[in-house]
């Protein structure tokens, strides 16, 4: 089996990649990816010289860089990581995440389509249904409600898949997953970001009143999500991955403050962002009761693993603090 993986050199995907290989070493990989800030080969340095893995440099919008891929080699299925995620980032400037999230995804669905590829898979978040009070949950037929550019151009990419099905009859399915961490997760990002401040002792900026409420799921468990939703997923389905632990931010800051020896002082009360969801909470009901996905990672177990790995690179964090929106 020959699977294209795109974005492959990012947080999730750069995990999924390592996760896939291991656990079924038949398989053969091609990751695209364009390496900008947040993707980088050291995330995969370790798996470089594997002969069943092949690297393509370039972007997901480049239709005729995608297509010379697609034509030359005979691939079953895509899965779709390529994205622009920093909210931040959306809000200062909207255009990357239109071209990337919705372009890119249009051209992969073009080729996927015209190249026959079995199964396609997009990589969504739980941001497309926008905030939701307790104690209700997001399931797969909840609205989509998109609070900020970067949450509505992932929305349009997820209605152009629904629609490659319903049209043209592609097999795709859309996961759309919680707040994910762990290793190689760019430091812009709430967890490795704070753990990069206070490891300096710098303040570590909480938005508004700290009591945004986020589910989060380790990315290796959200990893075999993905292998379990690639063999078993059923066509044109939607399937949403939570890790059923949900907290807020300040007591998430409070909390890494805390593992790391740290005083709460080094927290630091910001104004809160344009569009700030209140909560997210992932009803994960479906991919546990038909396809049998179960997690395996407890939460403050994970957490503190992912503390020590951050601990132990260092010179990962500085080599990418530099480019970081403050």
């Amino acid at each position: 089996m020959l699977i294209a993986v795109t974005g492959g050199l990012g947080f999730i995907g750069s995990n999924f990649i390592r996760y896939i290989l291991s656990e079924e070493p038949s398989i053969s990989l091609i990751n695209i990816d364009a390496q900008t800030y947040a993707g980088n080969p050291d995330n995969l340095a370790d798996i470089q010289s594997k002969k069943n893995y092949t690297y393509f440099k370039g972007l997901i919008q480049d239709y005729h860089f995608i297509e010379d891929i697609f034509r030359n080699h005979k691939i079953d299925a895509v899965i779709n990581f390529a994205a622009e995620t920093h909210v931040d980032r959306s809000i200062a400037s909207a255009q990357p995440f239109i071209e990337t999230n919705i372009v890119g995804t249009h051209v992969l669905l073009e080729l996927a389509l015209k190249h026959k590829i079995k199964k396609y898979i997009q990589i969504s978040t739980d941001e497309v249904y926008g905030s939701i009070e307790p104690p209700q949950k997001f399931n797969e037929n909840s609205p989509i409600k998109p609070n900020s550019p970067y949450s509505a151009s992932k929305a349009s990419a997820d209605h152009l898949v629904r629609a490659y099905y319903k049209t043209y009859g592609l097999d795709t399915v859309t996961i759309r997953c919680s707040n994910n961490f762990g290793p190689y997760q760019y430091p812009e990002k709430i967890i490795p970001y704070f753990i990069s401040l206070a490891l300096e002792n710098k303040k570590v900026p909480v938005y508004g009143d700290g009591m945004n409420i986020r589910d989060w799921v380790y990315v290796l468990d959200f990893c075999s999500a993905i292998k379990l939703i690639l063999e078993k997923g059923k066509t044109s389905e939607v399937y949403n991955v939570g890790g059923d632990y949900e907290i807020t931010n300040i007591d998430l800051t409070k909390k890494l403050l805390k593992l790391l020896g740290k005083p709460e002082s080094l927290m630091d009360f910001v104004k809160d962002r344009p569009g700030h969801d209140r909560r997210y909470a992932m009803d994960s009901t479906k991919i546990k009761t038909e396809l049998g996905w179960q997690r395996k990672y407890n939460f403050e177990q994970a957490l503190e693993e992912t503390i020590d790995w951050y601990k132990s690179n260092k010179a990962w964090i500085e080599k990418r603090t530099k480019a970081l929106i403050t």
